[in-house]
């Protein structure tokens, strides 16, 4: 295979995403950790794997970034997870300081590749990415509305006994609580759920669309959401390196769209080799506008934050 994509952090997320991309034959793999062996040995048992998946994907796990050089996407999932006792400043403090350095790097190796941000908080890790790496606004996404929208889906096909293939959700705004999905704009084969059932259900599903990765980790105690999560990247960059023009939402750098300015925050996006081509606006109520600005509000206050804590 002569695409290559390289996975920046080798946990639960990175080393599913990697599995996806193999299995899907997309690119060769490379999986890159700071933790001596694992990335090595999970790519090992990922090509002892092929065999019996029918791919030829290539799959190299390193601890140094030499190996991805000339990649034609990056997909960053490198960070911690919150601990007992971290405050969300100092969880912010240390991811950003994770992302600017595995950016700077892997940007020097593969001055044209595109970054897709998986990393949280994901909206301000976009910023981070964006600056460090000095590339087009094109070629920084994040992934959020993917996973948000996916969650709603999934949520309105268990709510109304029909098949996830046939439900179609928006989730704009910000990765997180103030996350805005767009019930007028979700459908059932065509019908928007509105016309489908109750605004008590939908709102109900809203909630927990909102709330979906708080409730995975509530499950799970010690970990959170990756299935998910990996699907998500891997269909944002299947769309790059197809070139299908795919419309999907995204974490996009908005230069006044949506009346938002210098800001990453979720909105349809087409995706296609250049990454974003076009950012896609769709007309909003006051209310949803409204609750669009709240969630850009609560974007703009953690880059602040980040910037004060230097």
């Amino acid at each position: 295979m002569n695409r290559k994509v390289t996975v920046a952090g080798a946990g639960n997320v990175g080393a599913t995403t990697a599995q996806r991309l193999a299995e899907k034959e997309l690119s060769d793999v490379v999986l890159i950790d700071v933790l001596e062996g694992m990335p090595q040995g999970k790519a090992l048992d990922l090509a002892e794997a092929a065999p019996i998946e029918k791919h030829d994907a290539r799959l190299t796990g390193s601890n140094g970034y030499e190996a991805s050089a000339g990649s034609d996407i990056v997909i960053i999932t490198a960070g911690i997870a919150r601990k007992p006792g971290m405050s969300r400043d100092d969880l912010l403090k240390t991811n950003a300081g994770i992302m600017k350095s595995v950016t700077e790097q892997v940007a020097k190796l593969s001055p044209d590749a595109t970054l897709i941000i998986v990393s949280n908080p994901l909206d301000a890790m976009c910023h981070v990415a964006y600056e460090a790496s000095g590339f087009p606004k094109n070629r920084v996404i994040g992934m959020a509305g993917v996973l948000d929208s996916a969650r709603f889906r999934t949520f309105i096909s268990m709510e109304l006994d029909v098949s996830v293939e046939n439900t179609h959700a928006f989730v704009l705004g910000g990765h997180g609580d103030t996350m805005v999905p767009l019930p007028r704009y979700s459908t059932v084969a065509g019908i928007p759920i509105t016309e489908l059932m109750s605004k008590e259900r939908i709102d109900a599903l809203v909630e927990r669309t909102a709330k979906g990765g708080a409730e995975i980790v509530s499950l799970l105690k010690t970990g959170s959401a990756y299935y998910a999560p990996a699907s998500a990247a891997v269909e944002m960059a299947e769309a790059i390196l197809k070139d299908k023009k795919k419309i999907l939402p995204c974490a996009a750098m908005l230069e006044g769209e949506y009346g938002i300015r210098d800001l990453f925050i979720g909105v349809p996006v087409k995706l296609g080799q250049g990454g974003i081509e076009e950012v896609i606006q769709i007309t909003l109520t006051d209310e949803e506008q409204a609750a669009l600005n709240k969630s850009a509000d609560a974007v703009r206050d953690l880059v602040e934050t980040m910037k004060t804590l230097g």
